[in-house]
């Protein structure tokens, strides 16, 4: 198997999703802001939803990995379990004798309920054999490991290059974890054995719904609310020197909620062809950033769309809009109307909610394949937050 992607429209033969679990019946009106969430999905419905959304990828022959059944095989071997239980028990709301306690039960695990603790999270009243001076004074509905609700957006703790797996670095206290699961997977699981990594969550913050692959040898990166400046021209540096493209796209874009990342404004639905907000579309710039001798070239800034076609050797990057007035583009964009999940060339997942926006693709002759998000959208994303291609054509 010839993992990695080049695009973000060819083939998709193999993807990663994680399937809504436990975590997300851990949000409460108490916690749901600082664990990212707009509100409290309906676990039952948004695991229906999930499902339908698996199976739409399979009817159309895309293999499908669920993060946690990664997960757990991974941590069938020894050297993952103690790298990840000390790296979770690291937090300094514990205080050492509940630390001691918690990773001497974590090792004890099985790896099916290792990894359900891992994603799920740990309260302070499911500790009943170990008692301090913490567990005492800490309300017992606190979580002593916070669950991971935000797993379910699996494009962002990864991106696949060509032959090589990005594990990312991700701003917001609440993910942190994230990448230390996936990077976990790709470390230790057989089926990545060999395979080389860039980056990581050491390193200045990237996000990989900011990172979209616009053809062989081009990636555009968003600039924002999660991936920083220097994260940009670390990750460029890697991808340039490494051969991985020839010109990565600095593409600055408003630090707010319904922009979080690029992959909110603007999706790829075919090799020339984009889904973009067009409320952001006349003012959305980029830098072109290549490479020469030792150092990074950094071109002036211009229209977004005239970089990305000057280094996509096209004429035009063709644009659809995701709504017919200001409004509805508005509204579409919010329930996440242009974070289309490209399975082919004109070929696209989408939130069926979304229907203006849809019916505008239609027009331009992408087949969309409608899915239900009334429970998944409530975390702010759409097919492509839910899903890491690891192989494309």
């Amino acid at each position: 198997m010839g993992l990695g992607a080049d695009s973000e429209v060819g083939r998709l033969r193999t993807v990663m999703l994680h399937r809504p679990g436990p975590e997300l019946g851990r949000l409460t009106p108490r916690n749901n802001d600082q664990l990212l969430f707009d509100g409290i999905p309906w676990l039952g419905r948004a695991q229906d939803e999930h499902d339908a959304f698996a199976q739409a990828l399979r009817d159309r022959d895309v293999e499908v990995l669920y993060l946690v059944e990664l997960l757990v095989e991974a941590l069938a071997v020894e050297e993952a379990r103690a790298t990840i239980i000390e790296s979770t028990t690291a937090s300094l709301q514990l205080g050492d004798g509940l630390r001691r306690h918690i990773a001497r039960v974590m090792t004890d695990l099985a790896p099916e309920d290792l990894a359900l603790t891992l994603t799920a999270g740990l309260r302070n009243d499911e500790v009943t054999s170990f008692r301090s001076i913490v567990t005492s004074l800490l309300p017992p509905e606190d979580f002593l490991i916070e669950p991971l609700p935000n797993l379910l957006f699996t494009r962002d703790s990864s991106v696949w290059l060509p032959g090589h797996v990005a594990v990312t670095s991700l701003a917001m206290p609440a993910r942190v974890r994230e990448t230390q699961l996936t990077g976990l997977i790709y470390e230790h699981h057989p089926r990545f054995a060999g395979v080389p990594r860039v980056h990581g969550p050491h390193l200045e913050h990237v996000e990989g719904g900011d990172v979209l692959l616009l053809a062989p040898g081009v990636i555009a990166v968003g600039v924002g609310e999660r991936t920083t400046p220097a994260g940009f021209e670390r990750f460029a540096r890697q991808v340039l020197t490494g051969g991985l493209a020839h010109t990565v796209l600095a593409v600055p874009i408003a630090q707010e909620r319904a922009t979080m990342h690029l992959d909110t404004i603007v999706t790829m639905v075919d090799v020339d062809t984009v889904v973009i907000y067009p409320n952001m579309a006349d003012n959305l710039r980029a830098h072109a950033v290549t490479f020469a001798g030792d150092e990074l070239v950094v071109d002036d800034e211009q229209s977004f769309f005239t970089a990305a076609a000057r280094a996509m050797g096209i004429d035009t990057l063709h644009q659809i809009d995701t709504g017919l007035d200001p409004v509805t583009a508005e509204r579409e964009q919010w329930d996440d109307g242009n974070n289309t999940l490209a399975i082919g060339p004109r070929l696209a997942v989408a939130y069926e909610r979304n229907e203006q926006t849809n019916a505008r693709l239609e027009e331009h002759g992408i087949e969309v394949v409608a899915i239900s998000g009334s429970e998944l959208g409530s975390g702010r994303g759409g097919p492509r937050c839910m899903s890491c291609p690891m192989e494309r054509d």
